[in-house]
């Protein structure tokens, strides 16, 4: 299987049904994935996010954050991609959150997969060469 470290903007449409939530459940059939701890608060949030705007109950998005936990993903701890995710964060210019998924692809040395469009073109003009194809949209990478 191919190895991806994905990122909450995907692991979210694994369970709530969403523009690409197809190729989210897809991508999580065919590949080892991988995500730093971050990724579960970062999906709690979003769902508190929907449970607010009541595009799901409470009871929903507690089944959902459940669900979350038991996709099989491999979690990495953050203390290990610190340092890393820093530096690529000051060099981006971009928020130190988005760079821990940057710094577990260069450990693993595999790609990031993404819905978040912005950060994808972020990374294909910056001058850093080996972070210009690091990370691809989940709409074309299925």
């Amino acid at each position: 299987m191919t190895p991806f470290v994905v990122d909450a903007s995907v692991a979210i449409k694994w369970v709530v049904n969403e523009a690409g939530t197809d190729k989210a459940l897809a991508l999580r059939r065919n590949s080892r994935l991988m995500a730093p701890e971050l990724m579960l608060a970062e999906c709690a949030n979003i769902l508190w996010k929907k449970v607010r705007r009541s595009e799901l109950s409470a009871l929903e998005g507690r089944f959902a954050a459940m669900l979350i936990e038991s996709t099989g993903i491999e979690f990495v701890e953050m203390r290990s991609l610190i340092t890393e995710a820093a530096e690529l964060a000051f060099a981006l210019d971009h928020p130190a959150y988005d760079c821990m998924y940057l710094a577990l692809a260069r450990q693993e040395e595999c790609q990031f997969v993404t819905a978040d469009e912005r950060l994808v073109r972020k990374l294909r003009q910056t001058t850093a060469t080996d972070l210009r194809n690091i990370a691809i949209l989940l709409d074309d990478c299925v």
